[in-house]
């Protein structure tokens, strides 16, 4: 008796995915080299509901549509079919034709492992085999990611993070990258990377954000193994891995997601809800069943394939609002008459509902710029059910304060101060991103007000003041050297500027800060809840300068910060402390060994009984110029 073959699709994974629930999409449609019969060949399965003919055309069958036509499975609008011959390492694509005006299309597969390096835009056939060795890690790492751990992240674009030092000065590879970038982040003592987008994308200048292959990591530094072995390297070295990951618009690109199959299959068909005016990019149709199976099973993927510790989500603004970005007329009302995109929400909700359900122990962050309320509170209170959300408004408001010359400073300490009113109302990252680097925006250190020294001075300030405050941390690449170029995608970080010891100075200063924020638990364990922060003194405008107090879950642990955000250095300066006994300067940004001009304490105080700014005890400081203090009780 003849043997009965399993379906590829079961009627369950059909079910699924029509339902908007199929979570592992990428396990079934794609390309599958398998073996069938004794013959080795690939399995091709792709979505294309308005198709009346597909077919797998490719470099083994010279590119003819009618060598190896797909069947249409049920009435999923899903058509597959084994292509023998097909093997890993040959380039293809679909080709897909209408019943309506005799519209076809040859298209990258959506959920293609690999594509050809741009401009090429074929998918390649391809696995995904490879031997891990960050078990070790991965058993840890829920630890390393909660609200309690130090988390300080290292933002990283990995076409021009470091780039050949020869002729054509190309990318770095995945492998190539791999020590070199393992090592620079535990010199700087950084918690986590994160990588901007490297899912495939057309083009190289929209640094990821275009994205056509969310299956795909981009060809251009090698192959998925490449960038499976540069996360297995930063793992083994204790360094957790975020992804930048795009599911609120994609690219309009001929070849990718758009128009799929003579219809607007991912995509909205009413541009007032399908094209996004800023980016000129197509916005996913979060309502349609199959494209939350799409985007569900792109998350899960790289979660489940590249070990992957966390995933950022871009633009969620321009996700949850109908009107974002556009003019009154250019939008049109969810079905209550508010602009607030229904479908988009319910996806944000179901996608870290799953992600939390299948990987507990990973993270996801929120790129959320407006007041949208309880991004990182749970579903189940009504929030979007995120891990974590980037803090726009305290980036915005300090870099607008330390542009600001000193003298006219004291006019504005509300805005280092404001951001404590609504400190707790979300798990903060504190942001300095590559977004404040481009556009004609200049580097950080461009930002600061002044000469020369208090530029680096001013930049030592911000990075010790962004680190003693609540929220985790976040620094784009370049930062911790003070870049003194904006940031260009097609070049690599000045890491020549490290041959001069103003340079030097802030790197090790972040390294120091980072060891702080890692060692001491005043600086971490309470991040995001009330009880990790007390001002001592935020009242003093007129010198510019304000004070406050990081507390860990023991009353042993406590860190006073004091920030003098002008270049007058201010003897007997009387700060309030809690306790009595000596304030060892852990701290202190105006140090030699960082650039500064040693104005100091001599290691530290005893403080003394006479009570000041509400506290039993006070100190008796010397305040360096343009500098932060961080002072550690041991009573």
């Amino acid at each position: 008796m003849a043997q009965t073959q399993t379906p590829w699709f079961g009627e369950q994974d059909l079910f699924l995915f029509n339902e908007g629930n199929y979570l592992n999409g990428y396990e079934k449609f794609g390309a599958h080299p398998i073996t069938r019969d004794g013959v080795a060949g690939t399995h091709f399965a792709v979505w294309a509901p308005s198709a009346r003919y597909v077919a797998v055309v490719g470099d083994f069958n010279g590119w003819d549509p009618g060598k190896h036509p797909l069947q249409p499975q049920g009435s999923s609008g899903i058509w597959a079919g084994f292509v023998p011959g097909a093997r890993p390492g040959n380039c293809y694509k679909y080709h897909i034709a209408t019943p309506h005006d005799g519209f076809s299309v040859e298209k990258t597969d959506p959920y293609s492992f690999l594509c050809e390096v741009p401009p090429k835009s074929a998918s390649v056939v391809w696995n995904l085999d490879y031997q891990w060795n960050d078990g070790e890690y991965l058993k840890t790492r829920r630890k390393k990611q909660t609200q309690d751990a130090p988390v300080s992240i290292y933002e990283v674009h990995v076409g021009s993070w470091m780039r050949a030092d020869t002729p054509p000065f190309h990318s770095l590879s995945y492998r190539d990258m791999a020590p070199k970038l393992a090592e620079h982040v535990k010199k700087c003592g950084f918690t986590h990377v994160e990588l901007m987008p490297i899912t495939e994308h057309p083009f190289f200048g929209s640094w990821g954000y275009q994205t056509t292959g969310y299956f795909a990591a981009t060809s251009r530094f090698g192959t998925p193994q490449d960038l499976m072995y540069l996360i297995d390297v930063l793992h083994q070295n204790d360094i957790g891995v975020i992804l930048d990951w795009v599911p609120s618009h994609f690219a309009t690109d001929g070849h990718g997601l758009c128009y799929f199959d003579g219809t607007h299959l991912y995509e909205h068909s009413e541009s007032k809800q399908g094209y996004h005016p800023d980016w000129g990019s197509y916005i996913f149709n979060y309502g349609r069943h199959e494209v939350r199976s799409f985007l569900l099973s792109s998350a899960m993927f790289w979660l489940d394939k590249y070990h992957i510790d966390g995933l950022r989500v871009d633009a969620v603004a321009s996700m949850l609002y109908l009107d974002y970005s556009r003019k009154e007329g250019e939008w049109i009302p969810n079905k209550y008459g508010g602009k607030e995109n229904i479908e988009a929400i319910n996806f944000l909700r179901r996608f870290n509902e799953t992600v939390y359900e299948k990987f507990p122990d990973v993270q996801t962050y929120a790129e959320e710029s407006t007041s949208w309320g309880m991004v990182s509170r749970p579903t189940y209170l009504g929030g979007l059910g995120f891990g974590y959300k980037w803090d726009m408004g305290w980036m915005h408001d300090t870099l607008k304060y330390f542009a600001k010359d000193p003298i006219h400073r004291k006019f504005h300490q509300n805005d280092l101060t404001f951001r404590m009113l609504y400190a707790y109302h979300e798990n903060f990252v504190l942001p300095l991103s590559h977004d404040e680097v481009v556009h004609g925006k200049g580097p950080l250190w461009d930002k600061m007000a002044g000469d020369d020294w208090q530029k680096f001075a001013g930049l030592r300030a911000l990075y010790a003041y962004q680190w003693g405050m609540t929220g985790k941390k976040l620094l784009f690449m370049g930062g911790e050297i003070a870049q003194r170029q904006e940031w260009r995608h097609d070049s690599s970080v000045d890491w020549h500027l490290l041959e001069h010891g103003t340079h030097q100075g802030v790197q090790h200063l972040i390294a120091d800060l980072n060891h702080l924020y890692r060692n001491q638990p005043a600086l971490h364990e309470l991040d995001n809840q009330p009880g990790g922060f007390d001002w001592i003194d935020c009242s003093d405008a007129a010198a510019s300068v304000i004070s406050f107090l990081r507390k860990g879950k023991t009353t042993a642990d406590r860190i006073v910060v004091v920030c003098n955000l002008t270049p007058v250095p201010r003897a007997d300066y009387r700060v309030g402390v809690p306790c009595p006994g000596y304030w060892k300067e852990v701290l202190n940004t105006d140090a030699g060994f960082y650039g500064g001009s040693n104005v100091g304490n001599d290691g530290g105080v005893h403080a003394e009984y006479i009570p000041m700014h509400g506290q039993p005890y006070s100190v008796n400081l010397k305040l360096p110029p343009m500098a932060v203090l961080y002072l550690h009780g041991t009573a």
